[in-house]
Parts: C-alpha cells; sequence; structure tokens
C-alpha cells in the first residue's frame, strides 16, 4: 500500500491493483489531457489533467463503498478499477473533442469495451480476478454499484466540481461530498441518498448550476472551443488527421499536427496559442431567440456561409456555436424518505426553480476576428432575428 498526496482530498492510497492500473500507457496518458480543455486561457490555474481527476474519483468511490453493506473484496475491486480507467477512452483536450469523436466512431468517453478486453489492462484485470467486462459496465453505469460512477449524482459529478473549482480558484465548489457520501446507499439497486443527504445534494447542484457559466461556458472557452473543433475538423476533411485515432492522442501531440498546417488549421492554431483569439459578434440566450434556434445546430456551415455572403468576408472567418439543450440531470437523482422515494426536484423547492434559471444561462455565440465585429454582428443579428431586450427604465424617467 501506498499514500500519494492530492491537493483537494488529501492522502490517497494506492494498493497494488491500483498501482498495476496506474503505471499502464493508458493511464500515464491521462496526464497530458487537461481535464478543463482549454480553460487555462480564462483561469491560468486550470491546468489540472484527467489524471489526478482519476484518482480522487477512486478515493471517492471507495469512501463511498466502505459503507454500504453486502459488498464482496471483488466488487470493490472491480469499481475501484472501473473509477481508475473510468476517464482512459477522452479524447484530446478532453470534452472539446468528444463530439468530434462520436460523430465519427458514434462512441463517447465511456464506452471502453474492447479497450479494457486487450492488451495490459485486461492481463492487470485478470490477474486480479477481475472481469473487464463488468469493469465496463460499472464504468457505463449499467450495474447497481456503477451508479456510484456514473448516475444522477455520482463521485465523478463530486471529485470534478470540486477540484474544477480548486484549481480555477472560483468560490462555486462548495460541495459537501463528504456529508453526501454518508448519506448514499444502494437502496433496491437504485443509487439514492437519504433525506438526512438533502442539503448536501443541494450544493451540489448549486455549485455546478453556478460553474457552467462561470467556467464551462465562459465565453472565451467556448471561443477556444469552437475555433480547436474547427481547426480538427478541417484537418479531417483534408485526410491530415484521422478521427479514428483521435482518441489515442493527447493535448501536446494533437496541437503538434495543427500547429504544424501551413493552411487554415494551423491558422486557428497560432491564433489559440498567441490568444489572439476571435470575438464575440453575437452572444445571446433563448429569451432573445427563442428555443427554435436549436433547429439550426445541424447547418451551422452552411448558416456561416450565408452570413459571410452577407458580410462579404470569407466564411472561415465566421464561427457559430449553438449548444445543444441545457440539461440538469442531477435533478432526477432519488432521495429517500421513510416512507416512499421522490426525485430531487420534486422535495427542494431550490433544485425546483434551477431547470429554468439553467436555461436562461444558456447562450447562442457568433464568432468572428475583431475587424469583422460590428459587420457580422449586424448580419447575425437579422438572420436570427434576434429579439431587442425589454427597455430598463430608471426611477428618474418617470
Amino acid at each position: 500500500m501506498k499514500v500519494i498526496r492530492d491537493p483537494v482530498h488529501g492522502y490517497i492510497e494506492l494498493d497494488e491493483l491500483a498501482l498495476s492500473l496506474i503505471d499502464t500507457p493508458l493511464m500515464q496518458r491521462l496526464r497530458r489531457i487537461k481535464q478543463l480543455g482549454l480553460s487555462s486561457l480564462v483561469y491560468p490555474g486550470a491546468n489540472h489533467t484527467r489524471f489526478e481527476h482519476s484518482l480522487g474519483v477512486m478515493h471517492l468511490a471507495s469512501m463511498l463503498m466502505n459503507q454500504l453493506n453486502n459488498i464482496s473484496i471483488d466488487e470493490k475491486n472491480e469499481l475501484r478499477a472501473a473509477a481508475l480507467l473510468h476517464d482512459i477512452g477522452h479524447g484530446p483536450y478532453s470534452h472539446v473533442t468528444e463530439g468530434t469523436i462520436k460523430y465519427y466512431t458514434r462512441k463517447k468517453h465511456d464506452d471502453v469495451r474492447e479497450v479494457l478486453k486487450r492488451d495490459e489492462i485486461a492481463d492487470i484485470l485478470h490477474e486480479h480476478n477481475l472481469d473487464p467486462e463488468t469493469v465496463a459496465k460499472h464504468i457505463k453505469g449499467e450495474t447497481a454499484l456503477g451508479q456510484i460512477l456514473n448516475s444522477e449524482i455520482d463521485v465523478d459529478r463530486m471529485d470534478y466540481l470540486v477540484r474544477d473549482a480548486h484549481y480555477t480558484g472560483v468560490t462555486f465548489g462548495l460541495v459537501d461530498y463528504e456529508r453526501l457520501i454518508h448519506e448514499m446507499e444502494i437502496f433496491g439497486k437504485k443509487l439514492v441518498v437519504r433525506w438526512g443527504g438533502l442539503k448536501a445534494a443541494e450544493s451540489l447542484l448549486l455549485s455546478r448550476f453556478l460553474m457552467y457559466p462561470s467556467v464551462y461556458y465562459h465565453h472565451v472557452s467556448r471561443i477556444a472551443e469552437t475555433m480547436y473543433i474547427r481547426a480538427i475538423q478541417n484537418l479531417i476533411d483534408r485526410e491530415i488527421l484521422s478521427p479514428f485515432g483521435l482518441n489515442k492522442l493527447d493535448d501536446i501531440s494533437l496541437f503538434e499536427v495543427i500547429r504544424s498546417d501551413d493552411d487554415y488549421a494551423g491558422e486557428l492554431g497560432r491564433r489559440i496559442e498567441e490568444r489572439k483569439l476571435f470575438k464575440r459578434a453575437l452572444r445571446v440566450g433563448f429569451q432573445s431567440l427563442g428555443v427554435d434556434v436549436l433547429k439550426y445546430r445541424d447547418n451551422v456551415e452552411r448558416i456561416e456561409i450565408e452570413l459571410a455572403e452577407m458580410a462579404d468576408i470569407d466564411s472561415k472567418y465566421i464561427l457559430i456555436d449553438i449548444p445543444g439543450t441545457p440539461e440538469i440531470e442531477e435533478m432526477k437523482a432519488l432521495i429517500r424518505t421513510d416512507s416512499k422515494m421522490q426525485h430531487l426536484d420534486d422535495v427542494s423547492q431550490v433544485v425546483a426553480t434551477l431547470e429554468q434559471a439553467h436555461r436562461d444561462n444558456w447562450r447562442m455565440g457568433v464568432y468572428t476576428p475583431k475587424e469583422y465585429r460590428d459587420i457580422v454582428g449586424k448580419v447575425a443579428r437579422d438572420f436570427f432575428e434576434v429579439k431587442k431586450p425589454p427597455k430598463q427604465y430608471r426611477l428618474t424617467e418617470y
């Protein structure tokens, strides 16, 4: 048994199984995958990686399992292995490349069955009498125990919220995860929170709600990520980069491919590297657009060409960013009282109000170089028929 010092959780214990998995190339690759993608362009301290996050998830999963009854040693080892390996399917810069990888491979980052069944990882699991298929199911949340890692309220969310808050320096990551873990149990093959953990569950949702506009969907991060995704797509279209090998690369190796390009992808890469990013020509929410704007998500490049023609500029200098429908999965977490189980949003007025507030945080963006901002903003507002916000009157005007 060894211990390591983690800045978030203190000392984390590593047994022989954990040490063996950590020393594999697949786990070591996570040291070179930033947890928050390009958020360090906004928060300079946000350079933490998927590697330390995976250690933190294993630590919290162990805490939760230690208080559950009727769990065998092998089951605990399976879940600890799953916790360590749950992010090995991530591509470079984490969620930045996930959409591209999923589009071509039809697999999300937690679809790791084939990876676990071959080479060194499979050998280690077999040496410890663990089934790779069961570990893969835990990672997907397809088992009762797997819900500890992947469900409405899980240890993955707990760790990334407190870790991301720590490294960005924001004050929104105050999640009482120790209390929350203490009040969780497997009940009827479902992971539930007992009534005594309600306030801790509320703190987790409030933290996530506040982190989204401040960190995860900060406009500078969204601009940089949109530029980066477009650079990758350009390389794929020109057959310089294979989308089927993306999840084997790390941040450094992928950026070198982009940096060495002497065309559009390289230009975007150099802009990101020097922080000469595109600017916001338009950034508005549902209040100004209506939810019908989501219908444009599948035709973004066609609209970029149309806007470019209206503005009389090259279409490669207009990028449209339309995020998906905002959702808070945690609202449907189960709270167990003495008499019955209810969804979290049914027992908490605080949580029930977050759904609409979360939608109010949603923003669509149209990005362009600084010199084109005014003209692109004008044509974008006309195209999307942006409504003017209601006038705010001052008391002196009455």
